[in-house]
């Protein structure tokens, strides 16, 4: 998980802000229970009295209530007397309104606000909590005889109730309280359905304000959430293709292209997936279990062991899953590189799949690969189907539990019912926080390999970087040496070339020759650094090339490789592809140089001509053609041509030879080529023989002493044709 957030360090400050919306969520939805308890226990049961002393008293009950005290001036304190006769018309109709028995019998008014005097609130609770209870307890007859016993009997009235209060539990004493302000309403006149209307009216707007208010942060989280993972994985795929891009042909061979394209799209789609529900569900599960955890403690402190009960048994679902699903969730990304490994293949060799009837081996082949993952993914969301049940069983069971310990403790008097639902509603907002937690912890497996995959990716060492300190030459000239060049494939233990030494000069074409597998391609490739040296140098204009930073090092070098790569586009881009400025004269000569003009004026768009992916829409001539003129569009100093004409007919290679010696004349030229008469007037050639020089010279010289050189040539072309006279048939 660790790898997966280290990802998005740089919106950081939209997590915090995440986080900290996901607070206020939190409070909205914590607060719902205990608004739903208070319309219950409050609301429904208590008549909408929330208050446990009464804000008026008639001067009857006010009386009543102090015959039942040591020190009868004590209610004085907190009540002030009104007369009806004595107040002024204004105060009369505002109390008149609220207390509609005033006009009958004088009344007592709490003289401080509750609300903001807590303390003073606290003390007369505490001394009406005794006299109220028995207000509560006694008929009226007997109330109406009080006033005729003597004091002391009156206070031993009084022990003997605190005695028998002093053994009934706390919620005992709450509704005792709460009926005796009931009755002391009543008895102003006060509206009692009114009072409890207007109780859950203000519950039930303030409910659907914290609903309305959790469901603004929750869609702003989500939105920013999605955002956050939507920029991070972007990122990730620029800096993970930015990262592929400058890999060496080592460092591919390595991963392999299938992985590098699964790594680049499913992995980083996965880790993306996963981040919304780190930010949205994961951030959010401990900050609504812990807040849950605190009022279940706060409220029925009695039941919370039932929550450890719950949590327990999540855990030890979670531990069992994650020990089962996570070799499977690891095996899933490799079995997914394998599918599109066998995919690429079969469809990229589908010509010579069905040149050679093998239709049915590749789909078994493929249906091997792919049943392979099936299974994986069968078993996975098989463990997942079998959570979802096994938690609901938990949820319903642990909601059983809670009403058969509840319904206990309400028949005693030692829970309402209304803190039952509220601790039943904590409970499962607790429990769903764990649920959460576990469906996302059955996925982060999968995205934590996903996310070492990119890993290993962006913190590989790509082997052929810039040098700290460039060199450039004096004179830009182009002239390229091989000195003393050995090199092997990473891993290898032989040289596939050794000891390559010559020098390729401006205005002069060097040619390689070879049989196959002499390391010709190799050789080229060195160039342009797409490998390393192993032994020796290669320098351009005296300057090693490791010395030179690789875009102007290959900003020098046009090349043309073996297999003439096309993409999708049109012709013109293409062709620009190197030059991206170029004039459409520039574009034009080279498309003329390289013989390619006949074709492309042939087509209705021309230089609009659409190309598709990898150039599936023309010839391999024509192909190559486009090649060679992207390469000159370019106007490189060194040209390099690997194997680049194999594919043109003799009379368009000779055609294209001649126009690109007029071309570039100037420049430094090398040509790999099998063909003899594609080289026969190279002003050098280098002959290979199993990554040795083993000749060098012109046509002429190397016919004339170069074994080699001699076979290849007698192989292709005639006596006749390399011009061997009879004088020099005897000389051999």
């Amino acid at each position: 998980m660790i790898k997966i957030l280290k990802f998005a360090k740089k919106s950081w400050y939209w997590i915090v802000l995440i986080i900290a919306l996901l607070f206020i969520q939190a409070v909205c939805d914590l607060s719902l229970p205990q608004y739903t308890s208070d319309i219950v226990d409050v609301g429904i049961q208590n008549g909408g009295i929330s208050e446990s002393i009464p804000k008026a008293m008639t001067e009857t009950t006010y009386n009543e209530i102090k015959l039942f005290m040591e020190d009868e001036t004590q209610l004085d304190h907190y009540y002030d007397y009104l007369d009806y006769a004595q107040v002024d018309e204004v105060q009369k109709e505002e109390y008149l309104e609220e207390y509609p028995e005033w006009k009958h019998e004088n009344i007592y008014v709490l003289n401080f606000d509750p609300e903001e005097e807590t303390e003073k609130e606290e003390e007369l609770s505490e001394l009406l909590q005794i006299p109220a209870a028995m207000y509560s307890m006694l008929d009226q007859e007997t109330k109406e005889s009080l006033p005729l016993l003597p004091k002391e009997v009156r206070m031993n009235m009084v022990s003997s109730a605190e005695e028998q209060l002093s053994q009934m539990e706390g919620l005992v004493g709450d509704s005792v309280s709460v009926s005796f302000v009931k009755a002391a309403y009543e008895e102003l006149g006060m509206d009692m359905e009114k009072i409890q209307m207007d109780y859950l009216i203000h519950i039930g707007v303030k409910m659907l304000l914290l609903a309305f208010l959790g469901m603004i942060v929750a869609i702003t989280v989500t939105l920013i959430a999605s955002r956050v993972a939507a920029d991070t994985s972007k990122s990730l795929r620029d800096k993970t293709f930015e990262k592929v891009v400058g890999f060496s042909t080592a460092e591919m061979n390595n991963f392999s292209t299938a992985s590098l394209i699964t790594r680049c799209t499913n992995d980083i789609q996965q880790i993306q997936l996963v981040f919304v529900m780190l930010l949205r569900i994961v951030a959010y599960a401990p900050i609504l279990g812990i807040g849950g955890l605190i009022k279940v403690l706060r409220t029925t402190p009695s039941m919370a062991w039932i929550i450890g009960v719950a949590v327990l048994a999540i855990i030890c679902l979670v531990i069992i899953l994650m020990a089962v699903a996570m070799p499977k969730f690891k095996k899933m990304q490799v079995l997914v590189d394998k599918l599109n490994l066998v995919s690429r293949e079969i469809l990229t060799g589908i010509p010579v799949v069905r040149a050679f009837s093998r239709e049915k081996h590749e789909e078994k082949r493929f249906d091997e690969a792919n049943r392979n993952l099936m299974k994986t993914q069968l078993f996975t969301n098989r463990a997942m189907a079998l959570m979802m049940p096994t938690m609901m069983l938990i949820m319903n069971g642990i909601t059983v539990l809670i009403i058969w310990i509840g319904a206990h403790g309400i028949d005693t008097g030692d829970l309402q019912v209304g803190d039952m639902m509220a601790f039943i509603t904590y409970t499962m907002q607790i429990v769903m926080a764990f649920l959460m937690i576990t469906i996302v912890s059955v996925m982060i497996p999968r995205a934590a390999v996903a996310a070492g995959r990119v890993d290993e990716v962006l913190n590989s060492k790509t082997l052929i970087i810039d040098p700290e300190m460039e060199k450039t030459p004096d004179v830009s000239l182009g002239t390229v040496k091989f000195d003393h060049v050995s090199f092997k494939y990473p891993g290898a233990e032989e040289n596939v070339l050794s000891d390559i030494n010559f020098t390729a000069k401006p205005g002069e074409t060097t040619a390689i020759i070879g049989s196959t597998g002499s390391g010709k391609s190799t050789l080229v490739n060195l160039l342009p650094r797409l490998y390393d040296v192993t032994e020796g140098a290669i320098e351009i204009d005296g300057i090693n090339i490791k010395d030179m930073k690789l875009k102007k090092l290959r900003n020098m070098i046009g090349f043309v490789p073996q297999k003439g790569i096309l993409f999708s586009g049109t012709i013109d881009s293409n062709l620009r592809f190197g030059a991206k400025n170029s004039s459409k004269e520039n574009i034009e000569s080279a498309a003329v140089t390289a013989q390619a003009m006949e074709f492309i004026t042939a087509k209705p768009e021309q230089f609009n001509s659409p190309i598709s992916q990898g150039g599936a829409n023309v010839s391999g001539g024509q192909k190559q053609r486009l090649s060679i003129a992207r390469a000159i569009a370019k106007n490189p100093k060194i040209y390099v041509f690997d194997d680049s004409f194999s594919a043109l007919d003799y009379k368009t290679d000779v055609a294209v030879r001649k126009a690109l010696h007029e071309k570039v004349k100037n420049d430094v030229v090398i040509i790999v080529a099998q063909r003899i008469s594609t080289i026969i007037h190279a002003e050098k050639i280098i002959v290979l023989d199993e990554g040795k020089v083993v000749g060098m010279g012109t046509h002429e010289e190397l016919l004339k002493d170069n074994e080699v050189y001699r076979q290849i040539a007698m192989s292709q072309l005639s006596e006749k044709e390399l011009g061997i006279t009879e004088d020099r048939k005897e000389e051999k």
